[in-house]
Parts: structure tokens; sequence; C-alpha cells
């Protein structure tokens, strides 16, 4: 199965795909978008295009465990998401994961223009890896 990570964000939307086996996820590029409709319609356009069965959408936590205030309004996108792209959409925890990606870009030299082109897709890549492994975990019980 394909999945599709997105990580949403007003401006700029993360987008990464897994492998058929669901055992890598790829970043594939980040959306810049012009508001939640927008953001849909170019979404849809991406899962379409890469082939996704299903959607990961990562849902911003604060470290308590409950849904920050960005929270209401990834939901809202997803609601809109769905009946364009016809996918189950799953919510996985994102937290942290911003912050592992600039670790990963500071590591790897990236910055300025370089870093802000990428790290919204790099964080829908941890968020869709994280996903998966969590899959590959339930299996094994």
């Amino acid at each position: 199965m394909i999945f599709m990570g997105i990580d949403y964000g007003d401006a700029r939307v993360g987008i990464a795909v897994s492998d058929r086996t669901g055992l890598i996820a790829t970043a594939v590029c980040t959306l810049n978008v012009k508001g939640m409709r927008d953001a849909a319609a170019q979404a849809a356009a991406k899962a379409k295009e890469l082939g996704a069965e299903r959607i990961v959408l990562g849902l911003p936590k604060n470290m308590d465990g409950s849904e920050s205030f960005r929270a209401e309004k990834t939901r809202a996108f997803a609601e809109m998401l769905a009946p364009l792209c016809g996918l189950e959409t799953e919510f996985f925890d994102e937290r942290l994961s911003t912050v592992e990606a600039y670790t990963y870009m500071n590591i790897a030299g990236y910055n300025g223009k370089k870093r802000r082109k990428a790290v919204d897709a790099l964080s829908a890549q941890i968020i869709l890896q994280s996903k998966l492994d969590a899959l590959r975990a339930e299996e094994k019980k």
C-alpha cells in the first residue's frame, strides 16, 4: 500500500510518500499554497499523481499530548481533502517533527532558502516514517 504523508501549514504543505511495501518514507516536495482550499486541491492532485492509497496527516499536539491550537485547522483541512481525493485519512502525532527536520538539516549543512524549501517535505517524511514504523510494530505484536 502506498501512503502519502502530509505536514499541513497555512503557506506550505510538505508531502512525502512511502514505497509500495510501506517500509520507507521519502520526502517528495513542498507545495506553496494560498489558503486551505488551495492546499486541499493541490494535496489531492499530488495524491493522485503519486498513486497514494492512504493519507497520513500530521496532527499538531502539545508536549502533554493534548491537541494544539493548530489541530482544529488541521482537522478542517482533512475534512476538505477527503472528498477531493477519496482516500482514508489518518492523523498521526507530529510533535517535534519540525525540530527533528531542522536537526537533520543542520547536520547536513542546509541553510537559508534551501532549508525553507525542504523543511516541510522533510517533516512530512518524518511523520510518515513514524507512522510506518508504528504499523510494523503493531504487526509484530
